[in-house]
């Protein structure tokens, strides 16, 4: 069987990176989990999750523990990663599966702290009485000194490979690979094309703020569409003053910059803060002078 043949043969540790990706995709599995759990829920009351939510989760994550760490030695991002778990307290190199004490000590730890610290929040806070208040300040206490522990056993891991959770630690549970891993061959091409794209699209991520896509898109306008070669309701429009050059509605806070056309206030001076070259689309004028328009135009007038 496949568990005698991995008693047979000695395990690699896994790498830290591997590791790692294995935490985050399990953490991609539970909020994948969840949302679509409540999901089902959408047509209900809002919030009627609110009140039993960490019980839920618990009872979902209970779930999951049944049928990866207490079946399989893994977790599932573990097991996508071609890893599981092995009872570090053994004193042979050959793999042992954890034993049942470990895997039970895995689900308090893990689903029972997570319910824990999402509950006795609830729990303390009506409570005004200074029993109460010093319990809530114990377990506030606990709760950052279980982060700083936390905190420590990642630099140890990231200094010696071994045990990326403290729960790990504690119960001296640890990643190892299920196969040999064997020696990936990159090839000099495939190299030498990914360094050529990512130099590219560092280039790219350099020169693309240093464009000025609005300029020059005004300007092909401009050469498109020459105000000689307008509509006689476009030219009548811009006669009036009742159209924006820019977006073309109605002139908001209308005003000019030397030339014929009108734009809303807005438009110009945005555009205007962008480009200190900026040049009218329509005429091709450049901005001599920021002036509102003299003439009174009411809305009416358009229906007319």
């Amino acid at each position: 069987t496949a568990s005698s043949i991995g008693n047979e043969k000695s395990m690699n540790p896994a790498l830290r990176i591997s590791q790692l990706d294995a935490l985050e995709l399990n953490k991609a599995l539970e909020q994948l989990v969840w949302s679509q759990f409540t999901s089902c829920f959408h047509g209900f009351k809002p919030g009627v999750l609110a009140h039993f939510e960490p019980e839920i989760k618990a009872f979902l994550w209970l779930t999951l523990w049944r049928f990866t760490i207490y079946s399989k030695n893994a977790t599932v991002g573990q097991a996508i990663l071609n890893i599981q778990y092995k009872n570090n307290l053994s004193q042979t190199e050959k793999y042992q599966p954890l034993s049942k004490h470990q895997k039970l000590w895995y689900l308090v730890f893990t689903v029972g702290g997570r319910w824990l610290e999402e509950r006795c929040y609830d729990l303390f806070s009506n409570h005004q009485l200074q029993s109460f208040c010093k319990i809530k300040s114990y377990i506030n206490f606990g709760a950052g000194l279980l982060k700083l522990c936390g905190l420590l056993n990642f630099l140890i891991f990231l200094q010696k490979g071994t045990f990326a959770t403290l729960t790990e630690r504690i119960l001296g549970i640890r990643s190892v690979f299920c196969k040999q891993q064997s020696v990936r061959q990159v090839g000099f091409e495939y190299m030498n094309r990914e360094l050529l794209w990512h130099g590219f699209a560092e280039f790219l991520i350099y020169l693309l703020p240093l464009i000025n896509v609005q300029k020059i898109k005004l300007k092909i306008s401009s050469w498109c569409l020459p105000i000689a070669g307008l509509s006689n309701s476009e030219n009548t429009l811009a006669a009036h003053c009742k159209k924006c050059s820019l977006c073309g509605e109605w002139p908001t806070m209308p005003h000019t910059i030397g030339c014929l056309h009108v734009f809303c206030y807005y438009c110009i001076k945005s555009n205007y803060l962008c480009d200190m070259y900026f040049t009218c689309p329509k005429c091709g004028s450049e901005v001599h002078s920021l002036q509102p328009l003299k003439y009174k135009i009411e809305m009416t007038e358009l229906d007319a």
